[in-house]
C-alpha cells in the first residue's frame, strides 16, 4: 500500500461512514474545446463542427459545458478559472484551443497548438501545465488555408502543422506555465509562470478570468432567470503590487446554497467584467444584446473598446497583467482562489512553503508508485502518462431529453434533429475520464475502460467508479446497451467492461495485499449481464454464436463499411450479410471473463454466483464451436479460418440465386483478436477442490453429452485437472503467430500494425460480384476519408489492442509454458517462449517514447525541434496512434486516454 500525505489525502477524499474530506472538490474539470460538440450542436442539419465554430465560441454562451486554457473548476463546473493570453499581435485572445474541424484540412480534427500536462496528482493537489505562445501573429488563416490544399492535391501530404508556419523560427515564443497548489479543499493556490525563449523583449498579456458557466440563460421566464443568476463583485488594488479580488457569489436558489469563492489576484494592471452571456448583437443580428458580453473583455483588450462593465460586476472577470519580458528572461504572476474571503495574507509565506509541500508530496507520491527497476528515463514517461491521464478527468454535462426539446428560452428544435433519440434517458453530470479533452471531449465506452484500468493504479475508487457510471440506468439502455460515444451512442464498441473490472480488482489486490471489493465486481457483473444479453439478442443476427457489431471501434480497418452494408447493397444491388471474426471473438472473450467473474465472486464469498460460472463456461463453448465450424454449416463455402493461410477473416454471404460467399481475406488486427478469448481454468483450485462445484458439473455434462464441442475449446493435459480454453489450438496459435511476429507483415519495430505490410506495395483486393474494393498498407494517416478516415487502422500500431495481445500472450504462456516456444521475429531462427515475446512487446512500444542510444524519441519523429530543443524534447505527446514503420505519433495528439496504457506496460515491463 502506497503512504505518504498524497496518499492519505487520496483515502480521505472517498465516503468511508459519511467523514469524506472533498479533496477533489477542485480539479481540471475544463475541457480544452466545447464548441464543435454534439451538446452544442442545435442546427438542423447535424453539423456540430459548423453548427458552433471556433469563431463563434468567444461571442457566444455555451450550455452544456465551458472550455480554456489550463482549466480548473469545481465538480460541477459552476465557476470556472482558466488563462486568457495576448501577445498584441493576434487578431484575438487566446482564450481556447484552436484546430481543424472534421471538413477542414488533409484528415481534420486536428488541434493545432502545443501545450503539455506536465504533472497532476490524483487528489490535484498539485498540477503544472504547459503552453507555447507564438510571439508572431497566430496564423490561424494559413492553417486552414494550407491543409484544405493539401487534401485536394495530394491525400498522403503530412499535415501542415503549427511549426511549419515558421511562427516558432529563432525560439520567439513565450513558455507559459500554470500551476495549482491546493492548502485545503478549497483554497487553490496559484503560479503563473512566463519564460520569454526568444532573443528580444517582448510583451504578453495574461488574462487570469473567473467566469459562472451560464445555468441562467436557459430558463424559460426573466424571474426564473434572474433568480438563478450568480455574481461577481470586484474590488481594484489600492495601488501597484497591492492585491485585489474577485468575489464570485452563486445563485441564492443553487441547490446546495452554494460556497461563495474569493479570486485574489497580485498587481494586477486592471480587473475587468462582463457577462457570460452571448453576444446576440454580433452573432445573429439581434436588436437585443448584453451591454458587456462574453466577448467584451476580447474587445476591450483588442481594440480598446468600452465593453466592459466599469462598475466591476457581472458573471464573467479577468486580472489583466501586461508584462514586458527580456529576452531569454522571465516573470511570474500569483493568485489564489479561495472560500476564505479575509485571508490576511494570501501570498505571504505559506504560498511557498505550500507549493514546496505538494511538488515533494507529489514526488514521494510518484517514487513510491513506480517500479524500483524503473530508469529515470522511464519514469518520467510515466509520470508525465499519468499527468495526462488526470488532466482528462472532466465534467461531462448532456441530458438527451432537454437536449432533443430545446431550451424554454430558445426556439424549438427542428424534425430533424434526432441524434441519440433512442437514448432519452440518457442524463450525465458526473466526472469522467475522456480520451482526449480537445479532440475528444466526450466519453467513449470501450476507452474509458481501458482508461479506467490506467486509472486503477493512480486511484482504484474513481477507476472502479468510471465503470459504475456507465452500469447506471441512466447511461445503460433499458435493453442493457451501452451508450459508445455522444457522436452516436447507438454504435457499438467491443464488451470490455469485464476484462476491465477483472484488470482493475486484481490492481487492487495488488494495492491493498490481497483484498478485493466484492460489491464492486458483483455491480459490474450485474450490468454485463445485460450487456452480455443485449449482445446476444441484438447482435447475432442468424441465432447461431456468430456476432456482427460493425465496425467495433476499429473504424476502417476492413474493405468493407461494416457499420453500414447497406452502402455496398445499394453498390451491388444484393443484400448482403457479414459475419465478423472480431465481433465474435470479443464476445468469446467476454463470455470467459464473465465466468472468471463468477468464480472470482465465489472466492470473496459469493457463493451464488458458482452456477453461473458454468453458464459462460457453456456460452463460450458454443461461440467456439461457431467461430470454427461455420464452414460446416455452409457446406463448406463460408469460413471465418483459413487453413491455407493459417489466419481468421471476415466472411460475406451476398444474398442470391444461389449465394455467394466469399472470404474477405485482408490479414488485419480482425484475424489477431480471435487470439484473445483465451483463460486457463484449475478445477481444482475451486471450492472444495472442484469435486462438486456448479462449474465442474457442467463440463463433465458437456464432455457425456457434446464431447465434440468441448474439444473445439479447450487444451487439457493427461492426468492434470487443469484447461486451456481458447478458440485455437497450440498448433494454430504457431500459425497465427508466425504472421503476427513477422516484420514484413504485422511486427514493427514499436509494436503490432494494424494490417500486414504485405499490402504495401500490392494492396488487397476484392470483387463483391461486380465492385471491386481495394486496400492497402498505410503506416500513417488514411489516404481516404471512407468510413472512419479521419482515423486510420490501415497500419498504424494502436496501443490499446497492442496491450490486449501482451496480455493474451502472457495468459497462454501460463498454460503453456517455457517449453512451448515460436519463432520470434519469423525467420529469425530464434526460439522463446510466450512470455519473453510478451515482454519484448511491451517493450517495443514504451520504447515509442523513451529516449534511445541516438538520443532520439521515435514518437517525434523528425522533428528536430522536437529531438533536440531543450525546452521540448522532453515534454511527451500521448498519441491517438503510431506510424507502423517508425512508431512516430500520429492522430490526436494528447489522447493520453488508451495511450496511457503505456504506463501499465511499464509497470508490467519491470514488475516481471
Amino acid at each position: 500500500m502506497i503512504t505518504g500525505d498524497e496518499a492519505d489525502r487520496l483515502r480521505r477524499a472517498y465516503p468511508r461512514e459519511g467523514n469524506a474530506t472533498p479533496w477533489m472538490l477542485w480539479g481540471p474539470y475544463l475541457a480544452e474545446r466545447q464548441w464543435g460538440t454534439v451538446r452544442e450542436d442545435y442546427s438542423a442539419d447535424g453539423n456540430a463542427w459548423d453548427s458552433f465554430s471556433h469563431e463563434q465560441s468567444r461571442s457566444r454562451a455555451y450550455r452544456w459545458g465551458e472550455d480554456g486554457l489550463a482549466g480548473l473548476s469545481d465538480d460541477e463546473q459552476r465557476l470556472c478559472f482558466s488563462l486568457a493570453l495576448w501577445n498584441g499581435r493576434d487578431p484575438i485572445l487566446k482564450e481556447r484551443l484552436f484546430g481543424l474541424t472534421n471538413g477542414e484540412g488533409n484528415h481534420g480534427e486536428d488541434v493545432k497548438e502545443y501545450y503539455y500536462f506536465l504533472d497532476n496528482t490524483p487528489t490535484h493537489s498539485y498540477q503544472k501545465w504547459l503552453y507555447k505562445y507564438p510571439q508572431a501573429q497566430y496564423p490561424y488563416g494559413e492553417l486552414v488555408a494550407e491543409n484544405a490544399r493539401r487534401k485536394q492535391t495530394d491525400s498522403h501530404a503530412p499535415e501542415f502543422e503549427l511549426l511549419d508556419t515558421g511562427v516558432f523560427e529563432e525560439s520567439r515564443y513565450f513558455d507559459v506555465q500554470v500551476e495549482y497548489a491546493k492548502a485545503s479543499p478549497r483554497d487553490v493556490l496559484i503560479k503563473i509562470r512566463v519564460d520569454n525563449r526568444g532573443p528580444d523583449a517582448a510583451e504578453i498579456h495574461l488574462l487570469p478570468t473567473l467566469w459562472f458557466r451560464n445555468t441562467w440563460s436557459w430558463l424559460g421566464t426573466d424571474e426564473e432567470r434572474a433568480d438563478a443568476r450568480p455574481g461577481m463583485a470586484g474590488t481594484a488594488a489600492p495601488g501597484p503590487g497591492g492585491v485585489a479580488t474577485v468575489r464570485a457569489t452563486p445563485a441564492a436558489s443553487a441547490d446546495d446554497g452554494g460556497v461563495p469563492m474569493t479570486l485574489y489576484c497580485l498587481g494586477p494592471d486592471e480587473l475587468l467584467f462582463v457577462d457570460n452571456e452571448s453576444n446576440a448583437a454580433r452573432l445573429w443580428g439581434a436588436a437585443e444584446s448584453p451591454a458587456y458580453p462574453k466577448d467584451g473583455i476580447n474587445d476591450h483588450v483588442i481594440t480598446g473598446a468600452p465593453t466592459v462593465n466599469p462598475a466591476l460586476v457581472g458573471t464573467k472577470a479577468s486580472a489583466h497583467h501586461r508584462l514586458e519580458v527580456a529576452g531569454g528572461g522571465s516573470a511570474e504572476i500569483r493568485l489564489r482562489l479561495s472560500w476564505d474571503a479575509a485571508v490576511v495574507d494570501p501570498f505571504g509565506a505559506d504560498f511557498d512553503a505550500t507549493f514546496a509541500a505538494r511538488v515533494a508530496e507529489a514526488d514521494a507520491f510518484y517514487a513510491a508508485l513506480a517500479p524500483s527497476t524503473l530508469t529515470d528515463e522511464e519514469r518520467a514517461v510515466q509520470r508525465q502518462a499519468y499527468a495526462g491521464m488526470l488532466w482528462s478527468k472532466q465534467y461531462y454535462y448532456y441530458v438527451v431529453k432537454e437536449w432533443l426539446l430545446g431550451d424554454p428560452a430558445g426556439p424549438r428544435p427542428p424534425a430533424s434533429r434526432t441524434r441519440n433519440a433512442d437514448w432519452i434517458h440518457f442524463y450525465s453530470a458526473d466526472l469522467l475520464t475522456m480520451p482526449d479533452t480537445w479532440e475528444y471531449p466526450w466519453f467513449a465506452s470501450w476507452d474509458l475502460c481501458f482508461q479506467s484500468v490506467v486509472f486503477a493504479r493512480l486511484d482504484v475508487e474513481f477507476a472502479k467508479n468510471q465503470l459504475r457510471h456507465l452500469a447506471r440506468e441512466w447511461f445503460m439502455s433499458p435493453d442493457g446497451a451501452v451508450p459508445a460515444y455522444e457522436w452516436s451512442f447507438g454504435d457499438v464498441n467491443p464488451p470490455l467492461h469485464a476484462w476491465a473490472a477483472l484488470r482493475i480488482l486484481a490492481i487492487e489486490q495488488e494495492l491493498n495485499g490481497g483484498e478485493g471489493d466484492a460489491d464492486f465486481l458483483a455491480d459490474i457483473f450485474r450490468y454485463c449481464l445485460m450487456y452480455f444479453t443485449w449482445w446476444t439478442n441484438r447482435k447475432d443476427a442468424g441465432d447461431n454464436n456468430l456476432f456482427q457489431g460493425g465496425f467495433l471501434g476499429l473504424d476502417n480497418i476492413s474493405i468493407i463499411d461494416r457499420s453500414n452494408l447497406g452502402e455496398l447493397e445499394a453498390q451491388i444491388g444484393r443484400g448482403v450479410e457479414l459475419y465478423q471474426s472480431d465481433g465474435t471473438s470479443w464476445m468469446g472473450m467476454f463470455s470467459l471473463h464473465m465466468m472468471e467473474m463468477a468464480l472470482q465472486l465465489e472466492k470473496l464469498g459469493r457463493s451464488e454466483y458458482a452456477r453461473l460460472a458454468g453458464t459462460f463456461f457453456q456460452h463460450f463453448v458454443f461461440i467456439a464451436e461457431a467461430m470454427n465450424s461455420l464452414e460446416g454449416r455452409s457446406d463448406g463455402q463460408l469460413k471465418l479460418w483459413d487453413e491455407g493461410d493459417g489466419f481468421y477473416y471476415d466472411a460475406l454471404m451476398v444474398r442470391g440465386d444461389p449465394d455467394q460467399y466469399l472470404k474477405v481475406g485482408l490479414r488485419s488486427l480482425v484475424g489477431i483478436i480471435a487470439l484473445f478469448p483465451v483463460a486457463k481454468l484449475d478445477l481444482d483450485a475451486l471450492t472444495d477442490g472442484g469435486r462438486d462445484h456448479e462449474l465442474t458439473k457442467k463440463i463433465d455434462w458437456f464432455e457425456r453429452a457434446h464431447a465434440e464441442l468441448v474439444e473445439q475449446a479447450t487444451v487439457s493435459r493427461d492426468g492434470e485437472n487443469v484447461h486451456l480454453l481458447s478458440f485455437v489450438k497450440p498448433e494454430r496459435l504457431k500459425r497465427i503467430l508466425e504472421r503476427v511476429l513477422d516484420e514484413a507483415e504485422f511486427l514493427g519495430p514499436h509494436g503490432i500494425r494494424g494490417i500486414s505490410r504485405a499490402y504495401l506495395d500490392e494492396p488487397y483486393t476484392l470483387d463483391v460480384d461486380g465492385a471491386r474494393l481495394s486496400v492497402g498498407y498505410e503506416p500513417a494517416e488514411s489516404s481516404n476519408g471512407l468510413f472512419g478516415g479521419n482515423s486510420n487502422w490501415r497500419g498504424p500500431v494502436w496501443f490499446p489492442i497492442n496491450f490486449l495481445l501482451i496480455e493474451t500472450l502472457q495468459r497462454y504462456h501460463d498454460y503453456l509454458g517455457d517449453d512451448f516456444t515460436v519463432e520470434y521475429p519469423t525467420g529469425s531462427g530464434q526460439q522463446h517462449s510466450l512470455r519473453d515475446v510478451a515482454a519484448s512487446l511491451s517493450q517495443r512500444l514504451t520504447s515509442t517514447f523513451a529516449r534511445g542510444a541516438d538520443g532520439r524519441r521515435p514518437v517525434f519523429g523528425g522533428s528536430e525541434v522536437f529531438q533536440e530543443d531543450p525546452h521540448w524534447r522532453d515534454h511527451l505527446l500521448f498519441y491517438e496512434y503510431f506510424h507502423g514503420d517508425n512508431g512516430a505519433g500520429i492522430g490526436a495528439s494528447h489522447q493520453t486516454g488508451w495511450t496511457g496504457l503505456v504506463a501499465e506496460l511499464l509497470h508490467g515491463l519491470r514488475e516481471g
